[in-house]
């Protein structure tokens, strides 16, 4: 099992307590990377059992961290479990034995059902993305009664039932390790956001599935400590979208994305946040966008294809 901390206070202890009190058996080591957190969140799950905190020393972002953890263990499927999730007693157990059972061999990664403070079922899986789900995205149509189903994320289906899925969540992803280690893990290009989406593809593409099931939950807080920068979150999620448009689409159509990105979409944020008066969100827009106009060269020239 992989945790990935940075400054989620209160929320890794709590994350981790309930790891060891719902482990059915099947959970060998629970490697904590710690992208130097300074709120001391580390030190105090550093002497739980089976704890392995292993410090970055600095922030090397989501994706690059999750392959570091991956990288210390051994066990044939390999769990990524957000800071803000709390497990149930069935989160390990069902999914573990799915992906055991004859026939499911080819089910790469499975996901379970996740619920919010409020009991809800949260509605996480997401399609492969598309040059005309991102545009449609970017422009907001997606929030939009009736073209919800036109964005990356299936928030029109009430996740309510077992289902083969193109994605399943980062916050609760088991993967089987031999696939894992042939995809290369992560793309370490995304700091942090689209990488787990861009793994899946890499998955389906080598004739894997994902699997979604709602025979287990876990709790999912949301947001994660990255609602506490905002205008960074937007940054590196524009960013993220950027970097798998240049991966993963023909030149034309991630040119287009990026023209779509950084002239229409700033337009449609600002005058939604205006609708709203959310003064706030106008100022994180604006930051967002200056730190993404800022690297945007990195972007488009520093990008490296990568296989696999």
């Amino acid at each position: 099992m992989i945790i990935v901390n940075w400054n989620a206070g209160v929320q890794i202890r709590e994350c981790v307590e309930s790891v060891l009190e719902n482990d059915p058996g099947c959970i060998e080591q629970i490697i904590v990377i710690d992208n130097a957190s300074i709120d001391g969140s580390a030190d105090v799950i550093e002497k739980l059992p089976k704890v392995d905190v292993i410090r970055a020393g600095k922030n090397l972002g989501f994706a690059a961290a999750c392959n570091l953890g991956a990288s210390k263990g051994s066990a044939p499927y390999i769990l990524f479990l957000n800071p803000d999730t709390r497990v149930g007693a069935n989160s390990f157990l069902v999914p573990h034995t799915f992906m055991e059972q004859v026939g499911n061999d080819r089910v790469g990664i499975c996901g379970i059902q996740l619920v919010d403070e409020q009991g809800q079922v949260s509605r996480t899986c997401a399609r492969f993305p598309t040059l005309t789900r991102l545009v449609l995205q970017a422009l907001g149509v997606n929030k939009i009664s009736g073209f919800r189903h036109t964005g990356v994320h299936i928030t029109e289906w009430d996740h309510k039932r077992s289902a083969r899925v193109d994605h399943v969540i980062g916050a609760f992803f088991l993967i089987r390790r031999p696939l894992f280690e042939t995809l290369g893990g992560f793309d370490e290009q995304f700091f942090v956001y689209l990488e787990d989406i861009d793994l899946s593809y890499r998955a389906y593409n080598q004739g894997y599935i994902s699997m979604y099931l709602t025979e287990a939950q876990a709790f999912h807080a949301g947001g994660g400590t990255s609602s506490q920068v905002k205008d960074i979150r937007l940054f590196y999620s524009l960013r993220s979208r950027l970097l798998y448009g240049f991966k993963h689409f023909p030149i034309w159509q991630a040119w287009l994305l990026t023209g779509v990105t950084m002239v229409l979409e700033p337009c449609s944020r600002l005058l939604y946040c205006v609708i709203r008066r959310d003064w706030d969100g106008i100022k994180h827009t604006i930051q967002g966008y200056r730190m993404l106009w800022r690297n945007l060269p990195q972007v488009l020239f520093g990008f490296k294809p990568r296989c696999g």
